[in-house]
């Protein structure tokens, strides 16, 4: 046992500068282009009120990039450790389902104008409880009692998401076509058209998420070795997957009801970030998962709004490569 320690000790020596100089790395990207979004073709004279003005209102979109980038990173690779499986993501759960049919539902019973009618803080709110809500309970009834399987309660999840999905989809087919075209244009992420007014909330909610996380992440190094391993190291395994469970419930929520649905970004940020960090440990995958979180999504929002000029494409162009990223990945991982 000495000798193993003895022999892997100048290995993780040499591996440490690596991996500092890859966070270096993605850490000097994520500032590049955060100062690229605010500064890059700002009209007006540099320092003069009407350049200050339009900085500000950039700020709201940076903001909500860093926000959702931690989200949906943080999500990921919690639920990858909570399930003991790199290839689920959260949405597998259903919860992006539930957002679209509480949004298809208020369409199709109070028409388009109730969207606008609507919007403000407290729907942001209700459509977070009720997300959490649901997986709270799905969670404590599938998971908590004697009974309780890990695979049983992702079944349940896909089946309700699936369920879901196809209420959504009737009721879509049952709208006009001006109330389906406004609807359908709210189901794709928007980056460039986030209130200010969910900011301040949405962030206090993550901080707090976040620092339960970084407090736990010891757990989760123990949480990843499986049910059996963390049990017998004596960890609370089931209390431990569920609260984890809950705390991607929220991010998911807090994401979901600030941009709409992305379903594949989080798994393509983990997925990188497991390879960069050359660790298991979460003290090193997590802060990996989030600055590559934020250096995709402010690097695509740079290189779309101000070279290409279609900011709003960057939550299609995002799905649309990690579809495709996640179907050459699972085809590979058939292979093998």
């Amino acid at each position: 046992m000495a000798d193993t320690l003895t022999r892997r000790a100048p290995a993780l020596a040499v591996r440490r500068p690596r991996i500092a100089w890859r966070f270096g790395i993605l850490a000097l990207i994520v500032v590049v282009a955060a100062v690229g979004v605010l500064t890059w073709d700002v009209p007006g004279v540099p320092g003069s009120r009407g350049f200050w003005i339009a900085v500000n209102l950039r700020v709201v979109s940076l903001a909500t990039i860093a926000l959702v980038a931690c989200c949906q990173a943080v999500a990921t690779v919690l639920f990858h450790t909570a399930t003991a499986n790199r290839i689920l993501t959260p949405s597998i759960m259903g919860f992006d389902a539930l957002y679209v049919v509480m949004q298809t539902a208020l369409v199709f019973f109070f028409g388009a104008a109730a969207l606008s009618a609507t919007d403000g803080l407290l729907k942001v709110v209700v459509q977070s409880v009720l997300m959490v809500g649901f997986a709270t309970l799905l969670y404590g009834w599938l998971f908590a009692g004697r009974r309780g399987n890990l695979h049983i309660m992702l079944l349940v999840g896909v089946v309700l998401g699936v369920g879901f999905g196809s209420l959504s989809t009737v009721m879509q087919r049952l709208l006009t076509p001006s109330d389906f075209d406004i609807f359908s244009a709210r189901l794709f992420g928007n980056l460039s058209n986030s209130d200010a007014e969910y900011l301040p909330w949405g962030a206090l909610v993550v901080a707090v998420v976040l620092a339960l996380v970084w407090r736990s992440r010891h757990r989760l190094d123990v949480l990843a070795l499986g049910r059996e391993a963390s049990i017998n190291l004596g960890l609370a395994y089931r209390r431990e997957v569920i609260g984890m469970l809950v705390l991607v419930a929220v991010l998911i929520s807090v994401s979901t009801t600030m941009v709409g649905p992305m379903t594949f970004f989080g798994f393509i940020v983990a997925t990188l970030a497991y390879q960069l960090a050359g660790s298991s440990q979460h003290r090193v995958v997590l802060p990996f998962a989030v600055l590559l979180g934020m250096a995709t999504l402010l690097g695509g929002y740079f290189v779309l709004r101000h070279i290409f000029y279609a900011a709003g494409m960057l939550s299609i162009i995002i799905e649309f490569v990690g579809g495709v990223f996640f179907l050459v990945y699972l085809l590979r991982k058939g292979s093998l």
